[in-house]
């Protein structure tokens, strides 16, 4: 009888060390998720900035090209 009751007490001790880490995990999560929803990677750039790229509107670009062009840089 005494040996159920220790197995009852370790058990019910890992519950409790696994629940307050689910608990805590989940608050960490839930911290970082409000940190970072703010965050507005999308606006346009400040400062000295500099466009990476163009797109050139007078050139019809054959599918050929764009087929190559996707395959070469995985566009």
């Amino acid at each position: 009888m005494l040996s159920f009751i220790k197995v009852v007490l370790q058990t019910l001790k890992v519950f409790i060390i696994f629940t307050g880490c689910t608990i805590l995990f989940y608050y960490g999560i839930m911290w970082v998720n409000e940190e970072y929803q703010n965050y507005h990677r999308y606006d346009s750039p400040q400062g000295s900035a500099l466009k990476v790229s163009t797109l050139n509107k007078d050139e019809n670009p054959m599918w050929l090209d764009r087929l190559i062009l996707f395959y070469l840089n995985g566009e």
